[in-house]
Parts: C-alpha cells; structure tokens; sequence
C-alpha cells in the first residue's frame, strides 16, 4: 500500500483555489504559537484564517495562558495575506485526564497522544462546522515527533463525522519545521521544550 502524499494533496487543493480565485475559511487548530508560524505564513495566502487555540492537554494554566499569549502577539505582529482571528479555547484540563485514563505510561507518540489528537481535533470539526468555516486544519504535523499520517486519519474521521471538509497537512515538509524556528526567532517567541502534558514533561 502507498504512503499518502498530504503535502502533495495540500498543494493541489492550494493550486485549485488559486485558479479558482476565490478566498475559503479556514479553521486552523494550533498548538502553539511558533508551531502555527509557518503553517499561517504558507496558508494566509489562500484562506481567511481563525486560528482555534484548544489544548487542554497543557499541564499548568500558567504555561497554558503563556502560550496563548504568544498566539495572541504572533496573529497581531505577522504579515498578513488575508484576516488571521483567533478563537480562544476554554482551559479544561479534566478533558485531557478522561481520554488519558488507563494510558497514562503508554509510551509518547502512542495510545494516550492518539486519543490526544482526536479530543483536539473533535473539538476544531465541531468549532469549524458551527463557524462554518470550509475547511480545518492542525498544526500538529509540523512536529518531527509526530505521525502526520495518524494525525490526518484522525482528522479526516472527525471531518466525516461533523460533515465537515479536514485539509489534510504535512507541514514538516517544505523545510517547513525549520522556517517555524527561524519564524520563532525572528518573532522571539517562546518556545517549550515539552508538547504540553504533565507526562510528557516527566520524560
């Protein structure tokens, strides 16, 4: 069986739109601020862009309200080919510990981040269907860390469920997670040296 080319499909529907001439919205679920840098400077020029932050996963409200904040100050200070908003996620964490349980020592890029992407996910199909936005999207495929091709089945089985269309991404192509670095310190955004959970932090 082949392995599915998403950056390839991505620049396809991008190619598309682009003959089309017209601007779709897109909800984009980020993680994180420097995460979402490249994916919003590739992407602003295609869509209307509202970036969803919903990451209960996040340990502390403290790191939580952090990384937002930087969310926040990337979306007003970085160039922009159409409108970039933001929908602000409520922290709630106890969301993250009910999918968690019984995998709490299941190894990292396993079980419990699994069922981590799909809480975050099924909450950006439902946002993106009640904004009625055309598309959505995660930045979780930038990482190097993380299985785009588990992250795209997930999002295309949440899209099917709320009827909604999932733009399928492997934005670590393209040298795509070194120009979120470079984007990071050119904007001297915090970066943190864990993807956000209290187990994740232990290892």
């Amino acid at each position: 069986m082949n392995k599915r080319n998403y950056q390839k499909e991505m620049d396809s529907l991008l190619e598309n739109l682009k003959t089309e001439g017209r601007t779709p919205t897109l909800l984009l679920h980020s993680c994180c601020a420097p995460c979402s840098s490249y994916p919003l400077q590739y992407l602003t020029e295609y869509f209307n862009i509202a970036v969803l932050y919903y990451n209960p996963n996040i340990s502390t409200r403290e790191e939580y309200l952090l990384r937002l904040s930087e969310q926040r100050r990337l979306i007003g200070e970085m160039p922009k080919a159409n409108p970039i908003a933001l929908i602000e996620g409520e922290y709630t964490p106890e969301e993250f510990y009910a999918v968690a349980k019984g995998l709490e020592d299941s190894a990292e890029r396993g079980p419990r981040c699994h069922e981590c992407y799909r809480l975050r996910l099924s909450r950006a199909a439902k946002t993106a269907r009640e904004v009625g936005a055309d598309y959505f999207a995660t930045t979780l495929t930038l990482s190097p860390l993380k299985d785009a091709n588990v992250i795209n089945e997930i999002g295309e089985s949440v899209a099917e469920q709320e009827g909604v269309e999932y733009l399928c991404s492997d934005f670590k192509k393209k040298e795509g997670y070194k120009k979120s670095i470079e984007l990071s310190m050119e904007y001297n955004l915090y970066r943190q040296n864990f993807c956000g959970c209290i187990f994740s932090k232990r290892k």
